[in-house]
């Protein structure tokens, strides 16, 4: 653990200390990921990689210096007129302050000091003392010193100076991205071998997914933020905002930082609109403008056009925007979030390195069936409730009883056996389990379950919708008893909350059927257990249970009724069934849709009272 923290700080420090060479470098590598397709569509068209490269980066580069020409004259141009704005945005301050109110407190107070100040600065000029009269004031003599005339080559100096930096820092840039373009295919055999050569297949397929994916991302984010940025300078220039071709450039550069990229590139044309509109309609159409268009962009079109997310959690955004800008400054704001993208689809194919795209990336963390399980532990049914609640509303109860909440009592039943579960974890899943059917069976519709066969693509729907509809009335007229079935839990905690589960389901279908507690079967409860209606009983395993203990239940239930038939629902993961031989029972083996199966088939008298050793795992909804 410490050799990792050490091995990052390591890192922070030289992505800080050396920003010089891995700013342009970053900016190099985002920039070869646009630029890459068209790379290769030229050399697909026959022309030499080399011509390829330098066409795509001289045209590359001369859109990008073009619109850095742009902004440099429309930044010099509102430069030259900001003065005579002035005079409107000093009146429109003034107007806003009548209406607020004039003589606050606050400005009271103000004026109070200034007038304090003043008397203080005559009491001084006047020089009077306790002592006697004033001093005469002795007037300081001004000294000018003047430098002599610069040469021509210091003036030059001084207007090259502040341009060195950057213009170095394009150079570099530039120089990157062709050799990155040139030497695409050497650096990727590089990193296929860094990764590995045992298993070029994958890594291969690795690096092809990850340059595809990232291409697309980077091009399509740039050419929706060019036509974003297009629209806000075409709007501000009908409005009649100064230096609109301005506003649009920076409203498509800020527009990369997230959440608040188009806020601040809304700032200043909303300053300036207020300074150069005679009234308030320029400011409140400027307004309108980066909001109707924003949320037009935000909610509407970037969804349709490359998916709801970026790949990233809305805290990693926030944490990377954080994290870069600390790092690179202005730059690193900007360009934060497809570099913490790259990092989460380099985690996402680099085992060692999964831990950023668990971190980082937008996936669910846990898979259902572990977030129900957790949630159990937790104690918290509102939350499982919700998942269970956007899970039905594209698939059924029976598969969601199945798919997720079955998975989760299983891992529960592994971590008891492992001896990780207590009593009191037992019975805070039993009781979440309890408070999650409530809430399924107050809010659910029963006839949701149901699922009618597509009579349109089925021409036996028919037949099959008669023949379930026969089955439904036949089974109705032997399960009116709300105790008709008796969901018994074989051994614990866990097997009650399938009983729960189990039971229901069984209501969900009209079938009566109520679930007892787990130690319903105990030498101290099972002469009170009530089966005066019962027609069968069905006990409920989550974990394997021995043959031994089943063949004990059976006779005790059979003791206890004697026309009751009993019913194994073995809910577990073993393939194994107990042999359980003639003692007149049936085995439901594999899932809650199995054994809602074999209770409707035996309720109804369709199947027969002879011994069933062995059902395999089937769906009900066919």
């Amino acid at each position: 653990m410490l050799t990792n923290m050490a091995v990052a700080a390591l890192i922070i420090a030289a992505l800080y200390f050396g920003r010089e060479i891995f700013v342009p470098l970053a900016l190099a590598v985002l920039l070869s990921f646009v630029l890459a397709p068209f790379v290769i569509r030229l050399h697909s068209w026959r022309i030499p990689r080399t011509a390829s490269v330098l066409l795509v980066v001289f045209f590359g580069f001369s859109i990008i210096f073009s619109l850095g020409g742009l902004m440099v004259s429309q930044a010099t141009r509102l430069a030259a007129k900001l003065p005579g704005y002035q005079e409107t945005l000093s009146d429109k301050v003034e107007s806003l302050r009548g209406l607020m109110g004039g003589s606050g407190t606050l400005e009271q107070a103000s004026t109070v000091l200034k007038k304090l100040d003043t008397e203080l600065e005559q009491g001084n000029a006047t020089g009077q003392t306790d002592n006697g009269p004033a001093r005469q004031k002795t007037v300081p003599i001004p000294v000018e010193i003047q430098q002599p005339d610069p040469g021509a080559l210091t003036t030059l100096g001084k207007i090259i100076e502040p341009l060195l930096s950057p213009l170095t820092t394009t150079g570099v840039v530039v120089i990157f991205v062709a050799f990155i373009l040139l030497q695409r295919e050497d650096l990727r055999n590089r990193l296929v071998r860094l990764a590995g050569s045992g298993d070029i297949q994958r890594t291969t397929a690795a690096l092809d997914d990850a340059g595809k994916r990232l291409s697309k991302l980077f091009l399509t984010q740039m050419i929706f933020n060019a036509a974003f940025g297009l629209a806000i300078g075409t709007g501000l220039e009908l409005i009649g905002v100064p230096s609109a071709p301005l506003w649009g450039l920076l409203a498509m550069i800020l527009r990369f930082v997230p959440y608040i990229g188009a806020l601040i590139s809304a700032i200043f044309p909303l300053i300036l609109a207020a300074a150069a509109g005679p009234g308030w309609e320029m400011l409140v159409l400027t307004a309108l403008l980066f909001v109707v268009l924003e949320l037009l962009a935000g909610q509407v079109l970037e969804p349709l056009i490359y998916g709801h997310s970026s790949g990233l959690s809305p805290l990693a955004i926030i944490l990377s925007a954080s994290f870069w800008t600390w790092l690179w400054g202005p730059v690193g704001l900007v360009i934060a979030t497809p570099l913490t993208v790259c990092l989460v689809v380099v985690g996402r194919h680099v085992e060692r390195l999964k831990f950023l795209e668990i971190m980082l990336g937008d996936r669910p963390p846990l898979s259902p069936p572990q977030l129900v399980y957790q949630r159990m532990l937790a104690g918290d049914p509102l939350e499982a409730a919700e998942q269970a609640h956007d899970f039905l509303k594209g698939s059924s109860l029976d598969d969601y009883c199945d798919a997720i909440l079955l998975k989760g009592l299983r891992l529960a039943e592994t971590d008891r056996r492992l001896g990780h579960l207590d009593e009191e974890r037992l019975d805070r899943i039993a009781s979440t389990v309890d408070e999650l059917v409530a809430d399924l069976e107050a809010n659910h519709d029963a006839g949701a379950t149901n699922l009618s066969p597509d009579i349109s693509s089925n021409p036996g729907a028919a037949i099959a919708i008669e023949e379930a509809m026969s089955q439904r009335q036949l089974v109705e007229e032997k399960i009116g008893s709300p105790r008709s079935v008796l969901c018994i839990p074989g051994y614990g905690k866990l097997d009650e909350a399938a009983a729960m589960v189990l039971a229901y389901l069984l209501r969900q279908r009209g079938i009566g059927a109520l679930a007892e507690e787990a130690d319903a079967l105990s030498t101290s409860k099972f002469f009170s257990l009530d089966m005066t209606d019962t027609s069968l009983a069905c006990v409920c395993y989550v974990g394997q249970p021995s043959t031994g203990k089943v063949q004990d239940t059976v006779r005790r239930l059979n003791k206890k009724k004697a026309d009751a038939q009993i019913l194994f629902a073995l809910l577990g993961t073993d393939a194994a069934a107990p042999s359980i031989g003639a003692v007149g029972a049936t085995i439901a083996r594999g899932s809650f849709g199995t054994a809602l199966e074999a209770i409707i088939q035996t309720v109804s008298g369709q199947r027969d009272e002879m011994t069933v050793k062995d059902m395999m795992a089937s769906d009900l909804t066919s």
